[in-house]
């Protein structure tokens, strides 16, 4: 197995045991910090990429609210902590949860830069921030030596019709065939 792949394993197993501990406490306490949750992840060179030598201090201070509601992940508006549907941890494919954490990290960074994550003069994928965060997941997905064919799957959402997968899959550099594209 792949060194990289099998340190993702790792984490994504240390983030389920977090997720038991939220249980247990889930009414006196319903955010945990990033780092007890994904402890390493900040020495990540995805990471390291996103925030550089700030990687450490600004992960250790972002909170992470686990959530029955809701799609998959995503960053609070109010103040840019990060929210996680436990049932997709749960249940989600470990590759997809790693590039969902590095796209909504992406998206910390540009919270914190005072950038409007959800500008609704764009649509979703035409945002001028989607398109970044997704950008460097790809990058980065292409990294851990992802196909193409894989990555359109990873792009392809519910909420995105075949047409927006496609531009979106073409603003990022992604050539999804008409196969990856209905799977």
């Amino acid at each position: 197995m792949n060194e990289a792949l099998e340190d993702l394993l790792f984490r994504i197993l240390r983030v389920l045991r977090c997720m038991r501990l939220y249980r247990l406490m889930r009414t006196q306490l319903s955010t945990r910090p990033f780092t007890v949750c994904f402890p390493g992840l900040e020495k990540h060179e995805a990471v390291q990429g996103i925030f550089g030598q700030d990687a450490e201090r600004v992960l250790r201070s972002l909170r992470v609210e686990f959530t029955l509601l809701g799609g998959y992940m995503w960053i609070d508006n109010a103040d840019g902590h990060l929210v996680i549907n436990r049932r997709y941890l749960e249940k989600g494919d470990v590759i997809d949860i790693y590039l969902d954490l590095i796209h909504e990290l992406y998206h910390v960074k540009q919270f914190r830069e005072g950038r409007q994550l959800f500008d609704h003069r764009y649509a979703y994928v035409e945002r001028p921030t989607e398109v970044e965060a997704y950008m460097y997941t790809v990058k980065v997905a292409r990294q851990l030596g992802l196909s193409d064919e894989r990555i359109c799957r990873y792009l392809k959402t519910e909420w995105i019709s075949p047409d927006d997968l496609r531009r979106l899959a073409r603003k990022v550099g992604v050539n999804c065939s008409e196969a990856a594209q209905h799977k």
